[in-house]
């Protein structure tokens, strides 16, 4: 979030198909809960579902494409952490991974398909927000909302065209006012 060294999300893989939604979804779940980018394996309509939403709901957030994950993890200037259901948990290591992230760059790795050991060896910390089979959606959700404390749910969107006014029922969707910057 604004302020703080940069937390970016690299979704590893992606199965061609399969995987589609899904790393929209991990895309979108990023952006909304207070990364800066999303860094894609594939050239897929991902990244541009995400940075039409961006356009449209507001950001910063940038979505990009790398042909080399392995160089991305490797090359990563501050903490590595990678997400699965196989890692310490996350209410053992949250308060560790927070103190990294104050004063370097955090980049939180979500696998698609089978993730070679040597992700989990590259890693500072492998995570999983329970021991047992789920979403990876649903775990960088919980890790990033555990990471920011919760912080970045009262996130404000610059450059917004629209925005989502909370409602009881319904949905309502109006333009921005203008105030976003």
């Amino acid at each position: 979030m604004q302020g703080e060294p940069e937390v970016a999300v690299l979704r590893l893989g992606h199965r061609p198909g399969r995987d589609e939604r899904m790393t929209t979804h991990v895309g979108l779940t990023a952006r909304a809960l207070g990364a800066d980018r999303v860094v894609l394996t594939e050239s897929s309509q991902a990244r541009e579902t995400i940075r039409d939403i961006t356009d449209r709901f507001g950001g910063p957030f940038e979505a990009e494409i790398t042909d080399s994950p392995t160089a991305t993890i490797r090359d990563w200037p501050g903490a590595v952490v990678h997400l699965t259901m196989y890692g310490e948990r996350v209410q053992d290591v949250e308060d560790e991974v927070r103190a990294a992230q104050e004063d370097r760059p955090v980049l939180v790795v979500v696998g698609a398909e089978k993730v070679p050991f040597d992700v989990y060896e590259a890693a500072d910390w492998n995570v999983g927000v329970t021991n047992q089979p789920h979403s990876e959606v649903a775990g960088l959700a919980v890790f990033l909302d555990r990471l920011f404390d919760g912080g970045e749910l009262d996130r404000e969107w610059a450059d917004a065209d629209q925005r989502v006014v909370p409602t009881e029922t319904g949905k309502t969707v109006v333009p921005s006012d203008g105030d976003d910057e």
